[in-house]
């Protein structure tokens, strides 16, 4: 992952980690995120017969909430210390059954504001090595400025 973009806080790493790590329905998903850097980030979670529709592809639900979430922790990584964020709006299109290993979602800020954020994601599930789109968003966050940021589960 190369990003170009400047983040305003020094531990974004740390600071975006902690907050993911908080977050229940990523930990009930299996969901990690894998790469870090300002601007970007990268989350997998495994392919798991608990998520599936009933043709037994990985739920359009469980793709979409892993999409929001590298949307929203690669717009976290360029927000300043004191701030957080949350999706105003997305937009996800499914282009494939998302079958497979793990599904990957890699998102990138399109454009980082004082107080809107858009982003880009893609999702791919690994098969037998190979990756396969199955869907994109394009999404939208809010920074919100607090004196203390909590990330309370």
């Amino acid at each position: 992952m190369k990003s170009n973009a400047e983040p305003r806080d020094p531990n974004y790493e740390a600071r975006c980690r902690a907050s993911f790590d908080a977050q229940r329905m990523m930990k009930t998903l299996g969901a990690e995120i894998t790469k870090i850097a300002p601007g970007q980030v990268e989350i997998e979670m495994p392919f798991q017969a608990e998520f599936t529709q009933q043709h037994g592809y990985l739920h359009a639900a469980a793709v979409t909430a892993v999409l929001d979430n590298a949307c929203g922790y690669a717009s976290s990584s360029l927000a300043p210390p004191n701030a957080s964020v949350l999706t105003v709006e997305y937009k996800v299109n499914l282009m494939a059954p998302a079958v497979g290993e793990r599904c990957i979602a890699r998102a990138t800020v399109k454009r980082s504001g004082r107080t809107l954020t858009v982003c880009a994601a893609d999702a791919f599930m690994l098969k037998d090595g190979a990756e396969e789109q199955v869907a994109t968003m394009t999404a939208t966050m809010m920074t919100i400025y607090r004196k203390e940021v909590q990330h309370d589960p």
